[in-house]
């Protein structure tokens, strides 16, 4: 075992799953490499003080740069928002330091094909943050398309649905802001990424993007939303399967709608993030009489599931997902081997969402 110094850019909610899974990866599967919170950036020397004191790092800084020139910084979590992350994932890189970038890889296109080119002139391991992707029961609907399970694929239906917006009397705030990203920035890349992982790569869409709450209660009066609620998206990937996803932030009663059903010519699958211990597949060949959804309890027979529970049925949860991520970043860097999702996945993502956002604006079918 070797421990691995890391530095955190961030000091949120992502910044703080991140050091509960660095802190847990090595028990939870037995790494080789052993993560040490060496240090951890946030804005002000005070507040980066207070958050390293209760994550558990070694020490802190309050200006990015401090933190990827050190040199007990090993490699770099970014974990700060996406119009910050192609500065620092390039002078990570400069530094020669693997780097984990939280989703969205870059706030553009230009700026996540930017990190992919550094990315590669370095040679060095790179991973976005896709977590929720990495449920047991998701990683067990992919082995069952791709192992032909279901048949031909005919049909993805998707979608992330939160409601965390549904009040029109919430105020605005940082995400209601255009450099936020919106509703297409925010929760439709875990989706987009979730399809293309199922399915393959996205040719081209329609798409239908909506501010469905103008605006927002702000501290002198109205304030204007300056980013997008909800989107529609017809698609159609490499294999020709038929698709459609809907994102939303203002989905009443919806809490972790990361939802789909993939169906095939000998069967279907159907998957629910806020029943996230279960898979429900549809058998064809079942005697007429006994047909229909039958619900797979997530245990240790399926992927990951068994480093964190004995017992099926059990569950995993959220941080769990990060512990997964934190393992398959070490294996990326032990092996020196590329662990999807790397920073091209990433950027597969982005070009998706400018394509529909183009799309929306122009009323018409685009080719990604």
């Amino acid at each position: 075992m070797r421990e691995l110094g890391f530095g955190v850019v961030g000091t949120g909610y992502m910044g703080k799953a991140h050091a509960v899974a660095l802190k847990a990866v090595g028990t939870v599967f037995g790494t080789n490499l052993r993560p040490v919170c060496e240090m951890v950036c946030s804005t002000t020397p005070e507040g980066a003080s207070a958050k390293a004191a209760e994550y558990g790092f070694r020490r802190s800084a309050s200006d990015w740069r401090e933190l990827v020139n050190d040199e007990r910084v090993e490699a770099v979590l970014i974990a700060s928002p996406q119009w910050t992350h192609r500065e620092i994932a390039l002078a990570a890189f400069e530094a020669g330091k693997p780097v984990f970038c939280e989703k969205p890889l870059g706030e553009t296109v230009d700026d996540s094909m930017a990190m992919v080119a550094a990315a590669e002139r370095s040679g060095l391991p790179n991973m976005v943050g896709f977590n929720y992707i990495r449920t047991p029961a998701s990683q067990l609907a992919g082995d069952m398309i791709q192992s032909g399970e279901l048949g031909r694929i005919v049909n993805m239906r998707a979608e992330h649905t939160e409601d965390f917006l549904s009040d029109p009397d919430e105020p605005g705030s940082w995400r209601t802001r255009k450099r936020s990203g919106g509703n297409m920035g925010d929760l439709s890349p875990h989706i987009i990424n979730a399809v293309q992982r199922l399915i393959g790569p996205i040719t081209s869409l329609v798409a239908d993007i909506e501010t469905v709450y103008e605006t927002r209660p702000g501290a002198n009066g109205p304030e204007r939303v300056e980013n997008d609620d909800q989107a529609n998206i017809l698609c159609r990937f490499t294999s020709g399967v038929m698709g459609c996803l809907n994102i939303s932030r203002v989905a009443t009663g919806r809490k972790m709608g990361y939802a789909y059903e993939v169906t095939g010519s000998d069967g279907a699958i159907r998957f629910d993030g806020e029943d996230q211990n279960a898979l429900w597949y549809y058998d064809r060949s079942t005697r007429a009489g006994r047909q229909g959804f039958t619900k797979i309890l997530t245990g240790p027979e399926h992927p990951d599931y068994v480093n964190f529970c004995l017992g099926p049925g059990h569950g995993t949860g959220y941080n769990d997902q990060i512990t997964i991520e934190i393992r398959d970043f070490l294996t990326a860097i032990e092996t020196g081997e590329p662990v999807w999702p790397t920073f091209q996945a990433g950027l597969e993502v982005n070009k998706v969402i400018a394509a529909a956002r183009q799309s929306s604006r122009e009323r018409k079918w685009v080719d990604v």
